[in-house]
């Protein structure tokens, strides 16, 4: 059935391709303006709800493959495929009029990406369990009642909380029979964190429409997440989807959604040989393992980017994990608590820090001119056609930025952090979100962490003394938006922005898509991880959002609060080496045109999940540079279709599991996971 579908599809696509050719002179496609419309707004919100809806029920309650874990975002993209081969081809043939636009496909999808930083990492799955979990898992062995438990601002968790309170212990354990959910009970925690949470989202889309302009025009970065929306929004082809009439599309396809289902069958029926995909092999016995994973849609993504750039990344990586190894063999570490996040070794993570310090910094630096642009656009100095095609104005993006930081420093203050710590914790914080937002936009890594987090760095760099207990839990709170950074509003707005140049206007509506897209997945999402955690039990679910990402916060609180360690002044030190070292990598990259490393492989070499994405990385590369050296630029283009099939087929194939095992009750069949 799979497919004839296929067939079927590409036929139809095809046909509807010749149709176009016969008849170009009559411009279709410009019949309507590229606007963003009401029944666009109207379809992405619906599409939003949908993402908000599908990734917690995927990974929650079918404990199957991630939907919306990572900047990739597989709901969004099998819905969208979904919806321009189905329906939206269907119209395209039989009532032309009748079809979406690839402004509105495009708004469409955009607002799906928006919503897909809702569900999981970038909010709910985080945001329910973290700020119960001290109360539930709270021992007389971890201490956590003494340490933690008096230092957390009541008006932050739910009503009526003590440690063993029904409301803790029925989320984690399921309500008893005839039991309904206290939605009362929780009314003013959310009321609590989900504005702060709203205008960290906020300060994250205002900072993207203010770089917009420099890393789409100026820095002409490659962003490889915006290929394959495009090209299904027909973007290159007057709004007709040509790819789908290219077989070396659907070659690509139809592989990546076979291996998918080969696991899926194998998970469902043992008898079915397994298909391995990962693979590791011993280098140095009980120190190092090198991974060899295959991932289809990195390899779609990687193949996108610069040669350059996808052999930084994986040397980079295969040497932080020989150095890493030499100095465990030699016994150099730090015994430094830094959290479970990021790089493995505190010393990587401090390195890594001062990298995307220089990273963000250097960026700036370069995009002074357009930096002057954008104020000279605020002090009313520069006219309206500066930022006419931006979702907001330079001016209401600036000043929103603005207001949105006073509001979290004065929320975060309020939590019990020290007021003269919030700056230096923001700058932080929107430091690691910047810089991993541009490493995506640049490098294709659409699975990636930064290689430390803004509440270990901070709390590395000031110590005990500064902080306090109050302090600290106050950034144990913060691992709620701040930790496990593997996806987020910024990253999603960066990419989404980069595909409104197929908007010729009514620019600014998209904003407010985004702001529904926001919203309808984030109420989506609470409501359903909220109702099934009370129907269930919260433990039975995903188990490390209900109980690894929260015990990774508060045992680094408590293992704090017990130790206080002063200042790190090696970590001082180890931050100001790894800025040092990206600077004089870019200089050098710039001053010589043989040199062979972007910096950004350097940035992120270290973080766990390059260690599983490595070798998927080199065989691009080697795939990429083979193509290259023996067919072109031609056949470099002629070949793109397979690998943007590896990105369609794998999440389309995550889709139609996840519908699968829904209709027969089948769980644990994760068939993706990077």
């Amino acid at each position: 059935m799979v497919l004839y579908f296929v067939r079927s599809q590409a036929e139809m696509a095809a046909r509807l391709e010749d149709s176009q050719l016969d008849q170009n002179s009559k411009n279709r496609e410009g019949r309507r303006p590229g606007a963003v419309t009401g029944r666009a707004l109207l379809l992405g919100t619906v599409g939003a709800a949908a993402v908000g809806l599908l990734a917690p029920w995927a990974i929650h309650v079918l404990r199957g493959s991630y939907m919306a874990l990572d900047f990739s975002t597989p709901a969004a993209v099998g819905l969208m495929f979904f919806l321009v081969a189905g329906p939206n081809l269907l119209l395209l043939r039989f009532r032309r009029s009748l079809a979406l636009t690839t402004a509105e496909l495009i708004t469409i999808y955009t607002m799906m990406v928006v919503a897909s930083a809702i569900p999981t990492m970038g909010l709910t799955a985080q945001v329910i369990p973290i700020s119960t979990g001290a109360h539930y898992y709270a021992s007389p062995e971890n201490d956590w009642g003494e340490l933690i438990l008096p230092h957390i601002p009541a008006w932050l968790v739910p009503r009526g909380t003590t440690v063993d309170a029904p409301v803790i212990t029925h989320l984690y354990e399921g309500l008893p029979a005839g039991g309904r959910v206290p939605w009362g009970a929780w009314a003013q925690p959310l009321a609590a964190w989900i504005p702060m949470l709203l205008a960290v989202h906020f300060v994250m889309i205002c900072m993207m429409v203010l770089l917009r302009r420099q890393w789409v025009d100026n820095e002409r970065l490659a962003y490889p997440l915006a290929y394959l929306p495009l090209a299904l929004a027909g973007a290159d082809s007057k709004g007709w989807p040509a790819i789908l009439s290219r077989k070396t599309f659907w070659i690509g396809f139809g592989i990546a959604f076979v291996a998918g289902s080969w696991v899926g069958l194998h998970n469902y029926f043992p008898a079915v040989p397994g298909l391995q995909l990962v693979q590791s092999i011993t280098v140095v016995k009980g120190i190092w393992s090198l991974i060899f994973r295959l991932s289809f849609p990195m390899i779609g993504f990687f193949y996108l980017v610069s040669l350059e750039t996808s052999f930084s990344l994986w040397f980079f990586n295969l040497l932080a994990q020989a150095v890493r190894a030499a100095m465990t063999s030699l016994g150099i570490a730090s015994t430094e608590n830094l959290s479970v996040y990021g790089a493995r070794d505190p010393i990587f993570k401090y390195v890594g820090t001062g990298a995307f310090l220089a990273l963000v910094a250097s960026g700036l630096w370069i995009a002074r001119g357009h930096l002057s642009l954008i104020w000279q656009r605020v002090t009313g100095q520069a006219g309206p056609e500066v930022d006419e095609k931006e979702i907001l104005s330079y001016r209401v993006a600036f000043w929103g930025m603005l207001g949105g930081l006073v509001v979290i420093g004065w929320w975060l203050a309020a939590s019990g952090l020290p007021m003269l710590v919030v700056p230096l914790f923001l700058v932080t914080a929107f430091v690691f979100f910047i810089g991993l937002t541009r490493i995506v936009a640049e490098s294709g890594m659409a699975e990636a962490v930064a290689p430390a987090i803004a509440p270990a760095a901070v709390s590395g760099w000031l110590g005990w003394g500064v902080l306090g207990s109050q302090g600290m839990t106050a950034l144990g709170l913060t691992y709620i938006w701040t930790s496990d950074i593997r996806t987020f509003v910024m990253a999603s707005a960066c990419n989404s922005l980069k595909m409104t140049d197929v908007i010729t206007s009514k620019h600014r509506r998209l904003f407010w898509g985004f702001v529904l897209a926001i919203l309808a997945a984030l109420v989506a999402s609470v409501w359903l991880t909220t109702t099934r955690a009370y129907s269930q039990g919260g433990v039975t679910m995903n188990s490390w959002f209900f109980n690894g990402a929260v015990q990774a916060a508060y045992k680094w609180v408590g293992d704090w609060s017990v130790r206080q360690p002063s200042p790190s002044v090696a970590g001082w030190f180890y931050t100001a080496l790894g800025a040092a070292i990206y600077l004089v990598l870019t200089a050098l990259r710039f001053r010589s045109p043989r040199w062979p490393f972007h910096p950004i492989g350097y940035c992120i070499g270290s973080v766990w999940l390059m260690d599983q994405l490595w070798f998927t990385i080199f065989l691009t590369w080697l795939i990429k540079g083979t193509i290259l050296r023996y067919g072109g630029m031609v056949s470099y283009q002629n070949m793109r279709p397979v690998f943007l099939g590896f990105i369609c087929g794998q999440f389309t194939c995550n889709v139609v599991w996840v519908f699968i095992d829904w209709l027969s009750g089948h769980t644990g069949n994760q068939i993706f996971w990077i």
